[in-house]
């Protein structure tokens, strides 16, 4: 990118040890003691001079012109609201707009919504009469002529949005794209000005370096954080495609869609979600790396969408058991659970049970790689793809589809059981044919659960379905029984059983053998 402001160097300054509290906000590297290997004999310790401290006022002076608030108005249904109160905001209301996670979740996502009246009306309850919303993030600028990145769940439901710059400064802006699987959107401020903006960082961030977050913290705009960079890798439960960078710079609400900051004044990562039982910050958050954003701001630049290659496989981790019941030496890969009808992976011969090892050559070590591999091909294209079957590897060609946004929910559909039972005493349950428990289909329904045994630890529940054991497809008790005995007899010290529940399947090893 062009026309980028240099950063000068940042001063340095020697670390002090302080008789009171530190601020919270300001940052230093403490004082270390290092032993010299030639100097380990020696009969006292030997210190070296306190490490300098890092002053970043020259990266925030440089950096903070790029960061801005993203104002969005919503469509928005009149719901009830909770108006009045003194609190954070000054008696404007808050709402938690996490997208995609249950109730209670401790992940969060963050941004602000106001509006509303306060004061003496207090703490009223009544419907709202306006239709729509207005909620508040963060954002900043990647090109001189405008564009601005977000994140996907402040832009959600917007039909219009407003840049805030640092000196207050109001421009309307238009959305490009979305992405909702990585939570990354673009925006375009139409204007003659010329904006200051920043650029990804190349290199991912080590673990233990220093960052700065900047943005809008329930809407008090322009604020400065700073902390290390705590892990790398995480992943929260959000989507297919975590990979996230943990921080400890203290971030709230209002901090989404805002940079991370090397000490380059480079952008590390995306603010996105923060860990909190209690809903403030208690030094979790995490940002979406600059790696991955990159690719997705790209796209969207480019086409206004992500268009993502897509197998069509329901898989999942393949754990010690797992492994062991099929025979495998390490547990690795993705087993399939479920390949779905008339998809790309059905159609090359892929069936429950095949656990995939690998695509193109590059191993896969969970699901969260196998999507994220995946996801790097175009639709319509053919890929190698390495999987273990009855023992031994092999190689199947798969000509990939496009990946749909649109997401079906599974729908829990209760079952139930009869009296004609068997039990399985040493796993810890009883299975009845379907048609006993007045259900059509093949499998069989586990019709009791010991709450002690070994089904129950692997979370198996009443009316769940097994459709196979051992790789044998299962119709009744006796098919069961003649599995786990073929099992038995091969000398497997777990047996792996195809779960169906709530319209899914996965696989569950049950352990043999049990004393």
């Amino acid at each position: 990118m062009q026309n980028r402001r240099s950063i000068s160097p940042l001063r340095s300054r020697r670390a002090k040890l302080l008789a009171g509290v530190v601020a919270l906000g300001t940052a230093g590297l403490l004082t270390a003691q290092t032993v010299v290997p030639s100097q380990m004999a020696q009969a006292e310790p030997v210190r070296v001079d306190a490490v300098p401290a890092f002053d970043f006022s020259d990266v925030v002076r440089t950096v903070s012109p790029a960061v801005v608030s993203v104002q969005v108005k919503q469509a928005a249904e009149p719901r009830m609201m909770n108006f009045g109160g003194r609190g954070n905001g000054g008696g404007e209301g808050f709402q938690d707009f996490s997208k995609g996670l249950p109730d209670g979740h401790p992940f969060e996502r963050f941004f602000r919504d106001f509006g509303g009246k306060g004061g003496e009306e207090g703490q009223k309850q009544r419907r709202s009469p306006r239709q729509y919303g207005m909620s508040q993030g963060s954002g900043f600028f990647i090109s001189k002529d405008g564009f601005v990145v977000t994140n996907h769940h402040v832009i959600d439901r917007g039909t219009e949005f407003t840049i805030i710059d640092q000196n207050g400064d109001k421009f309307e802006a238009t959305l490009i794209g979305a992405d909702k699987r990585t939570d990354l959107a673009l925006l375009k401020v139409e204007s003659d000005k010329d904006f200051t903006y920043v650029d990804f960082a190349d290199d991912a961030p080590s673990v233990g370096e220093w960052t700065v977050a900047i943005g809008n913290p329930f809407g008090l705009g322009g604020s400065v954080t700073a902390g290390i960079v705590s892990a790398r890798g995480r992943d929260i439960g959000a989507g297919p495609y975590d990979d996230f960078i943990q921080i400890d710079a203290p971030v709230n609400r209002g901090n989404s869609g805002g940079p991370a900051f090397n000490m380059k004044g480079e952008v590390i990562g995306v603010n996105a979600a923060i860990f909190s039982p209690s809903g403030g910050n208690v030094g979790i958050a995490f940002a979406i790396p600059a790696s991955t954003a990159q690719d997705v701001i790209m796209e969207l630049k480019d086409d206004g969408k992500v268009v993502r290659g897509w197998l069509g496989v329901q898989i999942q981790n393949v754990t010690n058991d797992i492994a062991e019941s099929l025979g495998l030496e390490e547990a690795r890969g993705a087993i399939v659970a479920e390949a779905q009808e008339n998809s790309p992976a059905e159609k090359a011969g892929l069936r429950s049970g095949d656990t995939i090892l690998a695509v193109e050559g590059t191993n896969v070590e969970g699901p969260r790689e196998l999507s994220k591999i995946i996801a790097a091909f175009e639709p319509d294209s053919t890929v190698g793809v390495t999987i273990w079957r009855d023992g031994k590897e092999q190689d199947i060609d798969v000509t990939l589809g496009r990946l749909q946004e649109t997401e079906q929910v599974a729908e829990a559909k209760p079952s139930q059981v009869d009296e004609t039972k068997t039990s399985l005493k040493d796993l810890g349950l009883v299975v009845t044919t379907k048609a006993e428990a007045g259900l059509e289909g093949d499998g069989v329904v586990i019709a009791e659960i010991d709450p002690d045994g070994p089904a129950a630890e692997k979370r198996l529940n009443t009316g769940d379905v097994i459709l196979e054991v051992a790789g044998m497809k299962v119709n009744n008790p006796a098919d069961v029984l003649e599995a786990l005995q073929k099992a038995e007899e091969d000398g497997r010290k777990a047996v792996l059983f195809r779960i169906e529940a709530n319209d899914t399947t996965r696989f569950v090893a049950l352990p043999m053998n049990l004393a």
